[in-house]
């Protein structure tokens, strides 16, 4: 009994002993755990701070900032006037000739009327300068003619009877020579009233006929003149676009050229942007480079077509003062190279030039 009780309590002290080493064990196990999360958890935090200093201290890329914009056209009349039968709003689609709107004006009504009287009225005068006298003043004018050469010859006779009757002493030298001047005056009359009958003949000198008919193309001209206004009393639209704005209404009065509605032609866009000195030689003239558009979400091709000669100063960004001089910027314009559908006027666009 007693060996027996012996042996159990060794066994039961070796027991203790194996939980007691198994207790150690675990608590160093537990410890050695500790120690090589606190390692991972260590070099985690240094390679994300390596990663976060590589980061920073790399160069980040430069974006300059442009925008879309598009032709613009103005829809005007030469003639002033009250606006009626506006036929657009603000976002409609418009095709070249369509009708946009009409102006009313009775004053060029009326100019028309006195153009037209003025015009007739000349060609009247030029046809008469054209066609001569009247037959009635030619006719009037021959018999003067006819009674001063009747009166001529009658006084030349007269002359020739009183000198003979000289030559035969019968009268004196004073009833002579009083007969020769009433011969040179007869003669005189007569052709004085020749020249009368050749006048009314012939008509108007070539001279008063061309003063005459210019003055019908003047009056002509007239006309058409109030009569091209007349027809920019319907205004057209000059291109296939949208409409933008509408800047007067029905009963509004517009004054001559004035743009009472503007259009966008979308077909004629073109992205300007502002290009530091330093980036210039990237965007020469005919360079294709990518843009993106935020509005869109999507990447755009574009093509240098102008530069701007002078450069500007850049209010945009700052230089540096170890440079000692100003950076300027230029003006870039570039076309789309393929059709952006969805774009509107004034939307953004991002070009990297790092």
């Amino acid at each position: 009994m007693e060996k027996d009780k012996k042996q159990n309590k060794k066994v039961k002290k070796d027991k203790n002993k194996e939980q007691a080493s198994q207790t150690i064990n675990k608590k160093n196990n537990k410890k050695k755990l500790e120690l090589l999360f606190f390692g991972a958890l260590v070099l985690c935090i240094i390679v994300w701070l390596g990663l976060t200093f590589y980061r920073a201290y790399q160069p980040k890329p430069e974006f300059i900032q442009g925008q879309i914009q598009a032709r613009e056209y103005s829809v005007s009349s030469k003639l002033a006037g009250r606006v009626e039968g506006i036929r657009v709003k603000k976002g409609d689609m418009v095709k070249k000739g369509d009708l946009i709107y009409q102006i009313h004006s009775p004053e060029v009504e009326a100019k028309l009327t006195q153009a037209q009287a003025g015009y007739e009225a000349a060609k009247a005068l030029s046809e008469e300068a054209n066609k001569g006298s009247r037959q009635e003043a030619i006719i009037a004018a021959k018999d003067v003619w006819s009674s001063a050469k009747a009166m001529a010859d009658l006084s030349e006779k007269t002359y020739k009877r009183i000198k003979e009757l000289y030559e035969s002493g019968v009268v004196s030298l004073q009833r002579k020579d009083e007969a020769f001047a009433a011969f040179e005056s007869a003669k005189h009359n007569e052709d004085a009233a020749y020249q009368q009958y050749k006048i009314a003949l012939e008509g108007m000198r070539d001279e008063t006929k061309r003063a005459v008919f210019e003055k019908e193309n003047a009056a002509k001209g007239q006309v058409s003149e109030v009569q091209a206004y007349i027809k920019d009393i319907n205004a057209y639209a000059p291109i296939s676009g949208e409409v933008s704005n509408v800047l007067l209404h029905d009963g509004e009065l517009s004054p001559s050229g004035f743009p009472v509605v503007l259009l966008i032609d979308l077909e004629d866009s073109w992205l300007k942007i502002s290009i530091s000195e330093q980036h210039l030689m990237k965007f020469q003239k005919d360079t294709v480079f990518e843009g993106y558009i935020p509005a869109l979400q999507k990447k755009v091709k574009f093509k240098v077509h102008y530069i701007s000669v002078m450069g500007d100063f850049a209010t945009w960004k700052a230089t540096a003062s170890n440079r000692g001089y100003d950076m300027k910027s230029y003006e870039i314009e570039a076309k789309p190279l393929e059709k952006i559908e969805g774009f509107r006027v004034g939307m953004s666009v991002l070009v990297r030039v790092d």
